[in-house]
């Protein structure tokens, strides 16, 4: 449980995410709709303060993974579509019917279920059908699209709400698959016609898509990471479409400064040895806050408007960082673990380089395992 007394904090700019969330909208235009996706407590940074701030910014439509975060959007007064987009398992569809949440659909038995389940309380489920065009994920193969639409058709509790699949290489300097894949599916949604109760939404684009490919907008596109103010792919090509605001940071603090003489091994394993006197910070930041051991030997943070390297193994609860360059460094310094300070930044995608992942990992890493601020400048 993290107090107010916490040394770690993450900064959650709500001013920066209207912002992105405002650019996104310019950019795909008023025609097409915006998903708003909000899964995994809004990518580390907060279901319920994300969908509200979206919300006054115009938002009707939020993506998220499981039916729990769809009733936790409900209870706190989100009125909008709430689709769950790995589905709703039969346990849940009580929850689905009270809270009028739209569950995406690719199994024939649950489908029959829900159906069920709805008739008997004399409610009709808006579904979002689901086909697979070259992720290998979730969804129907296209060969199974009619057999679906018909069933859909001809059970009384549900009816077909959308059809939406997923960009598997839109990030990718490759155009070619992607816009191959978004015109087989067009055709699969063009082949449904009029099979859906009134206005059926098409959608496919992801972050990547709807900054590289408009032709793939549809009906409505699905930001998630760009509405964080992270770019999915080589930022420098993707700047210049659509302007971002990193919305999160990370902020900590010196607890102890201390010298250490030359070869002085330091943290686990000694898998550093110090070539000169050495001023060490000693932070309070290790992998039980999100910053993972695989930083080691890569990682920098920003102290006093400089940046100091991350010396040795990182630990469970605390790292070590190279003071000896940086003048006037005492306890209780601000340290910028991801943000800017002075003039200098570490972005999310930095710091997914030194873990080799992605900056997808790093948000829901650090803004799950630490104290959230929230600010609106």
């Amino acid at each position: 449980m993290m107090s107010s007394a916490s040394y770690n904090n993450i900064k959650i700019d709500l001013a920066a995410l209207r912002y992105n969330y405002d650019q996104i909208g310019k950019l795909v235009g008023d025609r097409v709709r915006i998903m708003a996706i909000v899964k995994s407590d809004a990518y580390g940074h907060g279901l319920l303060p994300v969908a509200e701030v979206l919300s006054d910014a115009g938002a009707s439509t939020f993506g998220v993974a499981e039916t729990e975060e769809g009733v936790c959007l409900r209870q706190a007064g989100c009125e909008g579509e709430i689709v769950v987009l790995l589905g709703a398992p039969a346990e849940s569809f009580a929850e689905v019917i009270q809270y009028c949440l739209t569950p995406v659909v690719y199994d024939l038995a649950n489908l029959a279920a829900l159906s069920i389940s709805a008739e008997k309380k004399g409610a009709r489920v808006g579904v979002h059908l689901k086909v697979d065009v070259g992720m290998g994920r979730l969804g129907i193969m296209p060969s199974e699209l009619k057999l679906f639409v018909d069933e859909i058709g001809r059970l009384p509790g549900v009816y077909l709400a959308g059809i939406l699949s997923h960009f598997p290489l839109a990030d990718s300097n490759q155009s070619s698959p992607t816009l191959e894949q978004g015109r087989r599916f067009a055709g699969l949604a063009a082949s449904i016609g009029t099979a859906s109760d009134g206005e059926m939404v098409c959608h496919i684009a992801n972050s990547a898509a709807l900054i590289r490919y408009p032709e793939t907008y549809f009906d409505m596109v699905r930001p998630g990471i760009t509405l964080y103010g992270c770019y999915p792919g080589a930022e420098s090509v993707l700047r210049g479409k659509l302007s971002l605001r990193p919305v999160m940071s990370f902020h900590s603090r010196v607890l102890q400064v201390k010298e250490v003489p030359a070869d002085f091994g330091i943290s686990y394993g000694h898998t550093y040895v110090t070539g000169r006197l050495t001023s060490l910070a000693v932070l309070p930041v290790g992998y039980d806050d999100g910053y993972l051991r695989s930083v080691t030997g890569k990682a920098e943070v920003l102290i006093n408007g400089h940046r100091a390297r991350v010396l040795g193994r990182v630990c469970m609860n605390a790292c070590l960082a190279d003071v000896t360059d940086i003048p006037g460094v005492q306890p209780g310094a601000e340290v910028v673990v991801m943000g800017r300070q002075g003039d200098d930044e570490i972005n999310a995608d930095e710091i997914a380089g030194w873990m080799n992942t992605i900056s997808y990992e790093v948000l829901c890493l650090l803004g799950g395992s630490n104290k959230r601020l929230y600010i609106y400048d």
